[in-house]
């Protein structure tokens, strides 16, 4: 949570004092904090066994589906309760009632962008198997609630009180989580609009593609929304699947890892779920009943954003009144008076240009059309694919999945392998379209249906042997799908690594999960080099570019090359633009994607005085910034911290570990970061891995940067952090016998009536 103003001594006080318990919280062994899970007095059917490993990772073993949903949600609560009431927070846009004024804006755009729209139409179409599991979810998130004898140390900080949680919540938890992360591009380039040189900038995004971790500037209302929004969707990961032909056990293999912000808790809860008809292992988000990342007995199954264009912004400046729906929204804001904000809606989507927050560069009024406003069935979608034996079976249960849009990879014990493209895309007539903001006037800008699952494109067992996805853009015909990706760096570097081997190991796997090699680092560095020999200027700093003449664009940890690369970029690229510093520029163009694209061709574009001028000063600056870190890790940071972190005055006491970390922004093991020339923290990256081989069900193995205890205090709210450093795993087995070994700490939960 990042607050946007200082707040006044007071209320700092007010902080200080209702929030000793996170500040100063209490050491929980884990033999402490499982004694106060409930055991007695639960509504099951039949008795559930529940088991622990060593950290806190469950194992639920029950006899029904009710009784394995209701201890499920009893886990949730009990290991993510103050951040299931945060995610419900941000979902329904009540920020204010923790942060206070600073928040306010904040919320008027959550409320705007309304998470929650399309939850009564879902919920009122949930088929009863899907309603069933859900309500028996809530019934133990809200039987632990009423149960807890001690609320988590950050309510007290955060003003938080329990309340029921019902099916609604946790769809807008599940429309949260499937934010469109092209909002933070169009948002970006919004702030641009109403410039002379907006069509080129827009051009040029088309052409380079854009990520979707935009920074805005920091300590903004924008940057904390776009933290919000950012960090809670799964807008990264990698994912990569290999044929037993290429594998040493004979079976196929999968790993993945997803990417969101690197704040603790982890945005993942590692579980182990399994009933008569359902088992699986692997990440959860607290509050959606289902495996995202995992395995079952017959396959396993990881996704990547697949970057679709699923909204549109339209210019309804000339909409007449009455297609223009007017409602207004309470505000309760904390240590201060409640707020009234207007919310208008359109038949085009609501009007998000009324968030004072959100750019708006040309003065338009825009109104936001997104496919997360309509009704789909991501519960019953994901639940059926966690139960599929086949990869048909798990293609036709995306069917009514449509947030976020993933390329799902999938392996199977047959020795199957394949992608799924999951997600609703609307059908447009013209794609891409010419301008950022559509006409509302004009038909051909409307959408004309949705493409769903089985209308897309869908690849299995191909003749290569391995199947790789990184956020990169399909190559597969079909319908157009989205414009802004990542580069292909990511997934070239995954075919290049699978693609030159035979015999591949979960050990191999683990290695590329943390790879920190970056192929268009390596090309941008050489070139610039070219450039700096071609000026006469690299004999004059020869020393101190040393490092970059045989670099490969390995950004590990104690690497030098980094250091020296990245303080060179970050002064030449604003110069190359024509400005005084990146903070001068569109956030869209200090993005990866843009200077990848564009710094050779700008570059050589400036006549030859001004481009030496360019790259001398830059050289000079870049030598002097460089001299205070050695290493990459000396510079580039990874902290270990909670979302609290970012709380004025009494942040540092939610600080709890400063790492030197490898990688970069499109490394396999990705730890983002803007133009740096200075220690930094990473701010998005790999904070959860997956490894399974379908040779064996008990061959499936997990970690969290973090833990899975999100209690402050607890001994393992961040014990999987040196597991993560290390490249290490936690075994998560399929079998009864793999079970009892690993997860030895038992509770016999007994049927009951409540």
């Amino acid at each position: 949570m990042r607050l946007v103003a200082k707040l006044p001594a007071f209320l700092l006080i007010l902080l200080l004092v209702s929030g000793c318990s996170a500040l100063w919280p209490d050491e929980r062994a884990t033999d402490d904090r499982l004694s106060v899970f409930p055991t007695e007095d639960l509504p099951l059917r039949q008795a559930v066994e529940l088991r622990w490993n060593d950290h806190q990772v469950p194992y639920i073993e029950a006899r029904n589906d009710h009784d394995l949903a209701f201890t499920l949600g009893l886990v949730h609560a009990h290991l993510r309760g103050a951040q299931l009431s945060l995610l419900r927070h941000v979902s329904s846009g009540r920020l204010s009632e923790i942060a206070g004024p600073p928040a306010t804006e904040i919320d008027h755009a959550l409320r705007i962008l309304d998470f929650g729209h399309a939850t009564g139409e879902i919920e009122a179409k949930l088929p009863a198997e899907t309603r069933n599991w859900v309500q028996a979810f809530v019934d133990g998130l809200n039987h632990y609630q009423a149960q807890r004898r001690e609320d988590p140390p950050e309510y007290g900080l955060a003003g938080l009180e329990s309340e029921p949680w019902t099916i609604r919540d946790v769809l807008r938890i599940g429309r949260l989580a499937g934010t469109d992360v092209n909002w933070l591009v169009y948002f970006s380039l919004l702030a641009e609009r109403g410039d002379p040189e907006f069509q080129r900038l827009w051009d040029r995004a088309l052409e380079a593609g854009q990520n979707g971790t935009v920074s805005f500037r920091k300590g903004s209302q924008q940057q904390a929304l776009s933290d919000f929004l950012g960090g809670l969707s799964r807008s990264g990961s990698n994912t990569v699947v290999v044929a037993p032909e290429r594998s040493a056990s004979g079976g196929a293999l999968i790993a993945s890892d997803p990417h969101l912000g690197l704040n603790l808790p982890n945005l993942w809860i590692l579980a182990g779920l399994k009933a008569p008809n359902y088992q699986a292992v692997g990440l959860m988000v607290p509050g959606l009943p289902f495996v995202a990342v995992g395995r079952n007995p017959e396959m396993a199954w990881g996704g990547t954003h697949m970057r679709a264009a699923s909204s549109d912004l339209y210019d309804v400046s000339d909409l007449p009144a009455e297609q223009i729906d007017v409602s207004e929204t309470d505000i309760s804001v904390r240590f201060w008076f409640d707020e009234t904000r207007q919310v208008r809606r359109t038949p085009h989507g609501p009007i998000i240009t009324d968030a004072d927050i959100l750019p708006n560069g040309a003065n338009e009024t825009l109104a936001l059309r997104w496919v997360g406003h309509e009704p789909s069935d991501e519960l019953s979608a994901l639940l059926q694919a966690n139960r599929a034996t086949t990869p048909e079976e798990f293609r036709a249960a995306l069917e009514s999945f449509a947030l976020s849009p993933q390329n799902m990879l999938i392996a199977d014990r047959a020795g199957n392998i394949g992608h799924i493209m999951a997600t609703f895309q609307p059908v447009r007539k013209d794609f891409p379209p010419d301008d950022l903001v559509l006409d509302p006037s004009d038909p051909d800008t409307l959408w004309q249906g949705f493409h769903r699952t089985s209308d897309l494109p869908y690849i299995l067992n191909p003749d290569k042997g391995y199947l790789a996805s990184a956020n990169n853009e399909p190559t597969q015909s079909g319908p157009p799908m989205g414009y802004f990706y990542s580069p292909d760096e990511r997934v070239r570097r995954l075919e290049q690594f699978v693609a030159g081997q035979r015999n591949i190991t979960l050990d191999d796997l683990a290695d590329l999960q943390r790879d920190t090699r970056s192929l268009g680092a390596q090309d941008l560095a050489g070139h610039l080099l070219r450039s700096i020999r071609e000026a006469e200027l690299h004999d004059r700093h020869s020393e101190f570019l040393g490092p970059l003449e045989s670099w490969d664009g390995d950004y590990a940890a104690d690497a030098r090359a980094p250091v020296v690369f990245e303080t060179l970029l970050y002064h030449l690229w604003p110069r190359i633009q024509g400005a005084e510093n990146s903070d001068d520029l569109a956030g869209a163009v200090n993005e990866w994607n843009y200077i990848l694209a564009y710094l050779q061709e700008d570059l050589a574009a400036l006549l030859p005085e001004e481009r030496r001028q360019a790259l001398s000063e830059s050289l000079e600056a870049a030598e002097e910034d460089a001299e205070a870190y050695p290493r990459w890790g000396d510079m580039h940071r990874l902290k270990a911290a909670h979302s609290l972190a970012n709380l004025p005055v009494i942040g540092s006491f939610f600080e709890y570990g400063d790492y030197p970390v490898g990688g970069s922004r499109e490394t396999i093991m990705k730890t983002a970061h803007d133009l740096v020339n200075a220690r930094h923290a990473a701010r998005y990256g790999s904070q959860a891995r997956h490894l399974s081989d379908l040779s064996d069900p008990d061959e499936n193995y997990f970690v969290l940067f973090g833990g899975n205890d999100g209690w402050l205090g607890s001994a393992n709210f961040m014990d999987q952090v040196p597991l993560w450093r290390q490249g290490d795993y936690i075994r998560m087995p399929l079998t009864r016998d793999r079970i009892v070994e690993d997860f030895p700490r038992l509770m016999q939960l007994p049927a009951g009536t409540g």
